[in-house]
């Protein structure tokens, strides 16, 4: 016997054709059961819990098997197999470097990003300072074209 704790969309066909396809084990039945939980006030973690505010954090899907006999173990005993110690055919590398762009990206445009002062404060402020100290002269961005023309005043429509 061996017990799972699985997604809610996972069925019980699901689990015993993943056992049987993954690992190689023949599973003789399989129970399930949804263990929903407990009413709280207000989500967990919240600043300041507002009354009467109702939450219910998502339930959990239990899913217990029993096993045939595994290639010659008796009673068929479920072994985890060994955690591999060369990633490399699953590119780790990429995953870390994908993982550490999603932090960075969920600092910078995160619930507390607005607090964080701006990443180019500190250039803004040199740029200030200089200009203050003399060092540095202030020029618009923009260009100056002159006056306004009218474009279209010398056109004939008659062609003459």
């Amino acid at each position: 016997m061996a017990s799972f704790l699985v997604p809610l969309s996972l069925n019980k066909l699901d689990l015993k054709d993943y056992l049987y396809n993954v690992y190689n084990v023949p599973v003789l039945s399989v129970r399930s059961f949804i263990q929903q939980q407990r009413v709280r006030q207000d989500k967990p973690g919240a600043k300041l819990p507002r009354p009467r505010r109702w939450y219910r954090a998502r339930s959990i899907k239990k899913m217990t098997v029993e096993m045939g006999q595994v290639d010659g173990m008796g009673g068929g005993a479920f072994v985890w197999p060994k955690e591999e110690e060369d990633l490399e055919p699953w590119d780790k590398k990429a995953w870390d470097s994908a993982e550490a762009a999603q932090e960075a990206e969920n600092e910078k445009f995160g619930a507390d990003a607005a607090k964080l002062p701006p990443a180019d404060r500190k250039t803004m402020a040199e740029q200030a300072k200089a200009l203050l100290e003399g060092k540095l002269i202030w020029r618009p961005s923009w260009r100056d074209y002159g006056r306004p023309r009218e474009v279209d005043t010398a056109i004939d429509i008659n062609g003459g």
